[in-house]
């Protein structure tokens, strides 16, 4: 295999355009991330390099019948370089390839909802929650459009939005597949702006997945002092247009943990996994609220919950691959991103104490 500069994103969009089918194949674009093509150039990987890890952006982009080349090839280039590789966010395609495997592990990271756009103004008109979210908005005010790529880009109204987000969260930015700076990356993107007045209060972003007809809602970003209902309207704006253009798919991805797709452990996986994903979940709610993204997921009643699984070049998953996924979203600091996490956590509980 030829490994190309990472700036060359042109022929990688090309590819994404022409071959993506997993649920983050254009997130491939996003800032951080190292392309490798293939020798004719028919296939993309993209990957961050740490700690001895190839951790891969879901799986690679190719044709359905190169897959198992492709995939052979990735890991063979990986090892020349002392490499291992785990496919993070692969779904059901590339998991189908590896299931007998002795040679890789698996291991649910949770579950992802889908929708058919055409199906939700009969959702939303049967389910009176989202409905009053929405005239809630409305009623206040807030009007919800949809922007071009070239007005949205780096406007300054939104990265003064995402800036306001971004201050309300535990941990500081995380990046890989929940890179928040996509504002220079819209291409391809669909942009819908919530605006109350004059302001700015939310805008939502998604990412074509082009061989299933569909999209990823990637990102909602909502202003503190935006109205109740903003969300719901970004979204039902956003599903109705994607029916409006024919879209057969639609996702918001990954609710990590969630196991309505099934559980995220077995009795076959080692006693240090399970024992670790439970603690995750039960504790780690300080810095992510799992249970509180997959039940929001789930509020809008999706047709069916898909698997998202991690994919390693080994026998068992080891804590050597935990740690290189965790290196991956925080660019290689998941201690201090921790440690961040764990004084803003004393300081908002010490707050609440002195407070009452």
């Amino acid at each position: 295999m030829t490994s190309v500069p990472p700036q060359n994103t042109a022929h990688a969009r090309a590819l994404i355009l022409q071959h993506g089918w997993n649920t983050t194949s254009y997130q491939l674009l996003n800032p951080g991330f190292t392309h490798w093509f293939s020798p004719t150039y028919d296939a993309l990987v993209g990957y961050v390099s740490v700690a001895g890890t190839r951790v891969v952006g879901g799986a690679p982009v190719c044709a359905t019948e190169l897959l198992p080349a492709v995939t052979a090839e990735f890991e063979c280039a990986a090892a020349r370089a002392g490499e291992r590789v785990c496919y993070f966010a692969a779904e059901e395609r590339l998991e189908s390839i590896y299931r007998t495997s002795t040679r890789h592990a698996r291991m649910r990271l949770g579950a992802q909802p889908m929708w058919d756009p055409h199906a939700w103004s009969g959702l939303v008109a049967g389910h009176a929650s989202v409905r009053a979210q929405c005239n809630r908005a409305r009623n206040k005010g807030v009007v919800v459009t949809q922007w071009t790529s070239a007005r949205a880009d780096h406007h300054p109204a939104l990265e003064s939005c995402l800036h306001q987000w971004l201050a309300q969260r535990a941990l500081p930015p995380l990046h890989f597949l929940i890179e928040p700076d996509t504002l220079g990356v819209l291409d391809d993107r669909a942009v819908f702006v919530a605006e109350h007045g004059d302001t700015v209060v939310g805008f939502l972003v998604a990412s074509p997945i082009a061989t299933r007809h569909g999209w990823l809602i990637e990102q909602f970003v909502r202003a503190p002092h935006a109205p109740n209902g903003t969300v719901e309207l970004m979204l039902d704006t956003a599903m109705r247009w994607m029916a409006d253009i024919g879209a057969s798919y639609a996702t918001l991805g990954l609710a990590p943990l969630s196991t309505r797709a099934g559980p995220i452990t077995t009795s076959a996986d080692p006693l240090w996994l399970r024992a670790a994903l439970s603690w995750v979940r039960a504790h780690g709610r300080r810095f992510y609220n799992f249970d509180g993204l997959d039940a929001f997921k789930a509020k809008y009643r999706p047709m069916a919950w898909e698997p998202v699984f991690a994919i390693a070049t080994e026998p068992r998953i080891s804590p050597h691959t935990l740690y290189a996924i965790a290196a991956a979203f925080t660019q290689g600091r998941p201690a201090a991103v921790v440690a961040r996490g764990l004084v803003w956590a004393v300081q908002r509980e010490w707050h609440w104490l002195t407070e009452r």
